[in-house]
């Protein structure tokens, strides 16, 4: 039977698919690149022909969740009836609605990302995530532009500060994390959540909108994500 060849686009995502299930089934810390290379069926030099370590399948990872993200909201994205505004505010609030469904995937994620000895590796998976979105925020900012309601001179400079902004809240973040299940918990998690209604006041601001036009959380929101668990 003849050898089946595939591409290296094509074994990218299956060693990315084999990671990406064991990081979800043993957690991150749990999985051994051997491990990956015993569920994928491949070898060592295969492996590392693509990847160079472990961090880079959580940056791979990353970067496809992100796409997949996208391509979730492409209806929002795409609709010819929507206005910048209302199009921002669906894509933000549809995106809460699916990290809510995978909040326990999530939860697990930010414990491994907001250790303080895995800055590095939480500032390499911002990049890959903020190369896939930057582009669809500019596209959704140059609408607002072109429809007057925003009032920026350059739309995808607004974006990279609109998602950098984002990836500010690391330390608040982090905090909250460290205050999960102590007596600071409760303050914790509405730290967090005036920081982030913070931000959302901040975006209106950059984007020349009246405070309150963007919702980033809604009531609950942070307290779901951060107390969610993965079964077993």
């Amino acid at each position: 039977m003849p050898r089946i060849v595939k591409s290296a686009d094509d074994r990218r995502n299956e060693i990315l698919d084999g990671a990406q299930a064991l990081f979800f089934e043993r957690g991150y810390e749990r999985t051994t690149v051997n491990d990956v290379i015993a569920r994928v069926g491949i070898s060592k030099g295969g492996f590392y022909h693509h990847f160079t370590a472990k961090e880079d399948l959580l940056e791979g990872i990353t970067a496809r969740l992100a796409q997949d993200a996208v391509a979730r909201v492409r209806d929002i994205l795409d609709d010819p009836g929507l206005s910048a505004l209302e199009r921002l505010n669906g894509f933000m609030a549809r995106s809460r609605s699916m990290k809510l469904a995978d909040a326990p995937k999530f939860r697990a994620a930010f414990d491994v990302v907001f250790r303080p000895e895995n800055l590095l590796l939480y500032h390499r998976i911002n990049a890959a995530s903020i190369a896939v979105m930057r582009p669809v925020l500019t596209r959704i900012i140059a609408q607002g532009k072109a429809e007057g309601a925003f009032t920026v001179p350059d739309p995808e400079a607004a974006a990279e500060i609109l998602l950098h902004l984002n990836a500010s809240t690391h330390d608040a973040v982090a905090r909250t994390i460290d205050a999960m299940g102590t007596a600071g918990e409760d303050a914790a998690i509405a730290a967090l959540d005036q920081r982030f209604q913070f931000q959302g006041i901040a975006m209106d601001r950059i984007l020349g909108l009246p405070d309150g036009s963007l919702t980033i959380v809604e009531p609950g929101f942070t307290r779901a994500v951060m107390t969610a668990r993965q079964a077993g």
